[in-house]
Protein backbone atom coordinates (compact mmCIF):
# COMPACT_ATOMS: atom_id res chain seq x y z
CA UNK A 1 0.00 0.00 0.00
CA UNK A 2 1.18 3.72 -0.85
CA UNK A 3 2.45 5.35 3.09
CA UNK A 4 0.31 7.35 4.26
CA UNK A 5 1.62 10.38 6.66
CA UNK A 6 -0.20 11.32 9.36
CA UNK A 7 0.04 14.20 11.39
CA UNK A 8 -1.55 15.18 15.04
CA UNK A 9 -2.31 18.54 13.55
CA UNK A 10 -2.66 18.38 9.61
CA UNK A 11 -4.85 16.61 7.07
CA UNK A 12 -2.75 12.84 6.19
CA UNK A 13 -1.39 12.78 2.95
CA UNK A 14 0.45 10.39 0.24
CA UNK A 15 3.94 9.45 1.40
CA UNK A 16 6.85 9.37 -1.31
CA UNK A 17 9.70 7.22 -0.03
CA UNK A 18 12.16 4.75 -0.35
CA UNK A 19 12.52 1.97 2.35
CA UNK A 20 15.88 -0.08 2.85
CA UNK A 21 16.21 -3.46 1.50
CA UNK A 22 16.71 -6.45 3.27
CA UNK A 23 17.92 -9.95 1.60
CA UNK A 24 18.58 -12.94 2.76
CA UNK A 25 22.20 -13.77 2.43
CA UNK A 26 23.78 -17.65 3.10
CA UNK A 27 26.92 -18.13 3.56
CA UNK A 28 28.15 -21.40 2.45
CA UNK A 29 32.19 -22.65 3.23
CA UNK A 30 33.52 -25.06 0.86
CA UNK A 31 29.92 -26.95 0.26
CA UNK A 32 28.22 -26.80 3.81
CA UNK A 33 26.21 -23.38 4.72
CA UNK A 34 27.59 -21.96 7.94
CA UNK A 35 24.77 -18.84 8.36
CA UNK A 36 21.74 -17.04 6.98
CA UNK A 37 21.70 -13.52 7.72
CA UNK A 38 19.77 -10.60 6.65
CA UNK A 39 21.56 -7.51 4.83
CA UNK A 40 21.21 -4.95 2.45
CA UNK A 41 21.36 -6.11 -1.09
CA UNK A 42 24.93 -5.25 -2.50
CA UNK A 43 28.70 -6.05 -1.52
CA UNK A 44 28.04 -9.62 -0.73
CA UNK A 45 31.60 -10.79 -1.20
CA UNK A 46 32.62 -8.40 0.87
CA UNK A 47 30.53 -9.34 3.73
CA UNK A 48 31.36 -12.96 3.47
CA UNK A 49 35.33 -12.20 3.51
CA UNK A 50 34.60 -9.68 6.16
CA UNK A 51 32.09 -12.12 8.65
CA UNK A 52 35.09 -15.04 8.16
CA UNK A 53 37.86 -12.42 8.61
CA UNK A 54 35.89 -10.98 12.25
CA UNK A 55 34.75 -14.15 13.40
CA UNK A 56 38.13 -15.78 13.23
CA UNK A 57 37.11 -18.30 10.66
CA UNK A 58 39.75 -17.34 8.38
CA UNK A 59 43.29 -15.86 9.92
CA UNK A 60 43.91 -13.65 6.78
CA UNK A 61 42.09 -12.74 3.55
CA UNK A 62 45.14 -15.31 1.73
CA UNK A 63 43.24 -17.94 3.28
CA UNK A 64 39.74 -17.30 1.15
CA UNK A 65 40.69 -19.01 -2.45
CA UNK A 66 37.25 -17.92 -4.47
CA UNK A 67 34.16 -16.11 -3.72
CA UNK A 68 31.32 -16.46 -5.99
CA UNK A 69 27.63 -14.52 -5.56
CA UNK A 70 24.96 -15.56 -7.17
CA UNK A 71 21.18 -15.10 -6.89
CA UNK A 72 18.76 -17.49 -5.75
CA UNK A 73 14.80 -17.16 -6.79
CA UNK A 74 12.46 -17.06 -4.19
CA UNK A 75 10.80 -20.21 -5.45
CA UNK A 76 14.29 -22.37 -5.60
CA UNK A 77 15.28 -20.89 -2.07
CA UNK A 78 11.70 -21.72 -0.39
CA UNK A 79 11.11 -18.41 -0.01
CA UNK A 80 7.81 -15.97 -0.26
CA UNK A 81 7.38 -14.61 -3.45
CA UNK A 82 9.08 -11.27 -4.22
CA UNK A 83 11.86 -12.72 -1.68
CA UNK A 84 14.87 -13.92 -3.35
CA UNK A 85 18.21 -14.84 -1.94
CA UNK A 86 21.80 -14.32 -2.10
CA UNK A 87 23.77 -17.12 -1.97
CA UNK A 88 28.00 -16.91 -1.49
CA UNK A 89 29.70 -19.70 -2.37
CA UNK A 90 33.18 -19.36 -0.46
CA UNK A 91 36.02 -21.56 -0.94
CA UNK A 92 38.77 -21.50 1.97
CA UNK A 93 41.94 -22.71 3.12
CA UNK A 94 42.10 -26.72 4.63
CA UNK A 95 42.83 -25.55 8.36
CA UNK A 96 40.82 -23.09 8.90
CA UNK A 97 37.62 -25.42 7.31
CA UNK A 98 38.44 -28.55 9.73
CA UNK A 99 38.62 -25.89 12.73
CA UNK A 100 35.23 -23.98 12.10
CA UNK A 101 33.76 -27.57 11.13
CA UNK A 102 35.10 -28.39 14.58
CA UNK A 103 33.66 -25.34 16.31
CA UNK A 104 30.03 -26.58 14.51
CA UNK A 105 30.10 -29.58 15.96
CA UNK A 106 31.17 -28.49 19.34
CA UNK A 107 27.54 -26.49 19.06
CA UNK A 108 25.65 -29.07 17.75
CA UNK A 109 22.89 -30.16 19.67
CA UNK A 110 22.72 -27.60 21.89
CA UNK A 111 19.07 -25.69 22.69
CA UNK A 112 20.86 -22.17 23.86
CA UNK A 113 20.25 -20.70 27.32
CA UNK A 114 18.84 -16.87 25.47
CA UNK A 115 22.45 -15.59 25.25
CA UNK A 116 23.75 -15.48 21.65
CA UNK A 117 22.59 -19.27 21.14
CA UNK A 118 24.98 -21.17 23.38
CA UNK A 119 24.11 -23.14 26.43
CA UNK A 120 27.84 -21.89 28.86
CA UNK A 121 29.46 -19.09 29.66
CA UNK A 122 32.93 -20.36 27.54
CA UNK A 123 30.40 -20.83 24.54
CA UNK A 124 30.36 -17.00 24.11
CA UNK A 125 33.83 -16.89 22.06
CA UNK A 126 34.83 -13.94 23.99
CA UNK A 127 38.76 -14.50 23.87
CA UNK A 128 40.77 -11.99 21.74
CA UNK A 129 44.13 -11.68 21.06
CA UNK A 130 45.62 -8.30 22.82
CA UNK A 131 46.41 -5.86 19.82
CA UNK A 132 50.39 -5.16 19.20
CA UNK A 133 51.40 -1.26 20.53
CA UNK A 134 50.98 1.12 17.70
CA UNK A 135 52.76 4.49 17.83
CA UNK A 136 50.53 6.80 15.56
CA UNK A 137 47.64 5.60 18.38
CA UNK A 138 47.69 8.88 19.98
CA UNK A 139 46.93 10.60 16.81
CA UNK A 140 43.45 9.19 17.19
CA UNK A 141 42.38 12.13 19.11
CA UNK A 142 39.19 14.38 19.55
CA UNK A 143 39.79 16.13 16.54
CA UNK A 144 40.21 13.63 14.03
CA UNK A 145 36.94 11.46 15.59
CA UNK A 146 34.66 14.42 15.26
CA UNK A 147 35.92 15.63 11.86
CA UNK A 148 34.97 12.12 10.56
CA UNK A 149 31.93 12.03 12.62
CA UNK A 150 30.81 15.03 11.18
CA UNK A 151 31.52 14.14 7.67
CA UNK A 152 30.13 11.17 7.93
CA UNK A 153 26.61 12.51 7.56
CA UNK A 154 27.01 13.52 4.37
CA UNK A 155 28.91 10.41 2.99
CA UNK A 156 25.59 8.17 3.53
CA UNK A 157 23.78 8.07 0.31
CA UNK A 158 21.41 5.45 1.67
CA UNK A 159 20.97 6.62 5.04
CA UNK A 160 19.86 9.67 3.59
CA UNK A 161 16.92 8.08 1.53
CA UNK A 162 15.97 5.51 3.31
CA UNK A 163 16.77 6.99 7.07
CA UNK A 164 17.07 3.05 8.10
CA UNK A 165 20.74 1.89 7.62
CA UNK A 166 23.97 2.12 9.57
CA UNK A 167 27.60 3.25 8.39
CA UNK A 168 30.71 1.89 8.97
CA UNK A 169 33.74 4.31 7.64
CA UNK A 170 37.77 3.77 7.46
CA UNK A 171 39.04 7.26 8.34
CA UNK A 172 42.74 8.08 8.64
CA UNK A 173 44.53 9.29 11.38
CA UNK A 174 44.07 12.75 10.04
CA UNK A 175 40.55 11.95 10.60
CA UNK A 176 39.58 12.17 7.00
CA UNK A 177 37.09 9.26 5.73
CA UNK A 178 38.74 6.79 3.08
CA UNK A 179 35.92 4.50 2.56
CA UNK A 180 32.10 3.90 3.51
CA UNK A 181 30.14 1.14 3.68
CA UNK A 182 26.63 1.05 4.28
CA UNK A 183 23.64 -1.75 5.38
CA UNK A 184 21.02 -2.35 7.60
CA UNK A 185 22.54 -4.24 10.23
CA UNK A 186 25.58 -2.25 11.79
CA UNK A 187 27.40 -5.72 12.05
CA UNK A 188 27.09 -6.23 8.30
CA UNK A 189 28.59 -2.69 7.65
CA UNK A 190 31.03 -3.33 9.70
CA UNK A 191 31.86 -6.69 7.78
CA UNK A 192 31.69 -4.90 4.51
CA UNK A 193 34.14 -2.75 5.45
CA UNK A 194 36.72 -4.90 6.49
CA UNK A 195 36.31 -7.01 3.48
CA UNK A 196 36.62 -4.24 1.48
CA UNK A 197 39.76 -3.06 3.26
CA UNK A 198 40.96 -6.92 3.25
CA UNK A 199 40.39 -7.33 -0.64
CA UNK A 200 42.65 -3.70 -0.87
CA UNK A 201 45.39 -5.05 1.40
CA UNK A 202 44.78 -1.67 3.84
CA UNK A 203 43.50 -3.54 7.27
CA UNK A 204 47.28 -3.26 8.64
CA UNK A 205 47.00 0.95 7.66
CA UNK A 206 47.46 3.61 10.48
CA UNK A 207 43.97 4.59 10.62
CA UNK A 208 40.41 4.35 12.77
CA UNK A 209 36.84 2.81 12.25
CA UNK A 210 33.95 4.68 12.86
CA UNK A 211 30.63 3.46 12.95
CA UNK A 212 27.32 5.22 12.98
CA UNK A 213 25.85 3.16 15.83
CA UNK A 214 26.63 1.99 19.71
CA UNK A 215 30.08 0.42 20.44
CA UNK A 216 28.92 -3.18 21.65
CA UNK A 217 31.23 -5.54 22.81
CA UNK A 218 30.67 -8.10 19.24
CA UNK A 219 31.86 -4.37 17.40
CA UNK A 220 34.83 -3.63 19.49
CA UNK A 221 35.30 -8.67 19.31
CA UNK A 222 35.38 -7.62 15.66
CA UNK A 223 37.58 -4.53 14.95
CA UNK A 224 40.49 -6.44 17.27
CA UNK A 225 40.29 -9.94 15.58
CA UNK A 226 41.69 -8.33 12.25
CA UNK A 227 43.86 -5.99 13.92
CA UNK A 228 42.22 -2.69 13.83
CA UNK A 229 43.30 -0.72 16.80
CA UNK A 230 40.80 1.93 17.26
CA UNK A 231 37.05 2.22 17.22
CA UNK A 232 34.83 5.52 16.76
CA UNK A 233 31.17 4.82 17.15
CA UNK A 234 28.13 8.21 17.17
CA UNK A 235 26.13 6.88 20.36
CA UNK A 236 27.68 5.33 23.55
CA UNK A 237 29.62 2.11 24.05
CA UNK A 238 28.39 -1.21 26.13
CA UNK A 239 29.88 -1.41 29.56
CA UNK A 240 30.71 -4.75 28.30
CA UNK A 241 32.11 -2.50 24.91
CA UNK A 242 35.02 -0.69 27.08
CA UNK A 243 36.07 -3.88 28.67
CA UNK A 244 36.35 -5.52 25.57
CA UNK A 245 38.66 -2.42 24.57
CA UNK A 246 40.73 -2.58 27.49
CA UNK A 247 41.20 -6.29 27.38
CA UNK A 248 42.43 -6.10 23.94
CA UNK A 249 43.72 -2.94 24.15
CA UNK A 250 41.66 -0.87 21.32
CA UNK A 251 40.95 2.71 21.40
CA UNK A 252 37.83 3.39 22.09
CA UNK A 253 35.77 6.58 21.28
CA UNK A 254 31.93 7.27 21.88
CA UNK A 255 29.39 9.91 21.85
CA UNK A 256 31.18 11.49 19.00
CA UNK A 257 28.83 14.03 18.37
CA UNK A 258 30.30 17.64 17.95
CA UNK A 259 31.88 19.90 19.70
CA UNK A 260 32.98 16.69 21.96
CA UNK A 261 33.67 13.13 22.37
CA UNK A 262 34.72 10.56 24.82
CA UNK A 263 37.67 8.44 24.87
CA UNK A 264 36.42 5.30 26.91
CA UNK A 265 39.42 3.35 26.50
CA UNK A 266 43.07 4.71 25.25
CA UNK A 267 44.52 1.55 23.81
CA UNK A 268 47.68 2.12 25.77
CA UNK A 269 46.34 -0.69 28.69
CA UNK A 270 45.74 3.18 31.32
CA UNK A 271 42.58 4.58 32.13
CA UNK A 272 41.59 7.83 29.55
CA UNK A 273 43.00 11.21 30.99
CA UNK A 274 40.28 13.97 31.85
CA UNK A 275 41.47 17.59 31.59
CA UNK A 276 42.75 17.47 27.92
CA UNK A 277 41.70 17.82 24.32
CA UNK A 278 41.58 13.87 24.04
CA UNK A 279 39.05 12.81 26.89
CA UNK A 280 36.61 15.37 26.78
CA UNK A 281 33.21 14.99 29.27
CA UNK A 282 30.43 14.08 27.38
CA UNK A 283 26.41 13.58 27.96
CA UNK A 284 25.09 10.25 29.55
CA UNK A 285 25.30 7.30 27.80
CA UNK A 286 22.51 6.54 25.30
CA UNK A 287 21.95 3.46 22.89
Amino acid sequence: MQPILHHQHQPSSALDCTLASEVPVALVFNGISHAVMMASPGEAAELALGFALTEGILDSADDCYDIEVQTISAAQAGLPPGIDGVQVQMQMAARCFVRLKDRRRSLSGRTGCGVCGVDSFAALDLDCPALPAQDWLAQIDVHAVLRAAEALRTQQPLHQITRATHAAAWVNVQGQIQQVMEDVGRHNALDKLVGLLAQRQQLQQPGFVLLSSRGSHELVRKCARVGVAALATVSAPTAMGVRMAELTGLRLWGMCRSPQAVLYASGSGQPPVPGNASALPGPGATS
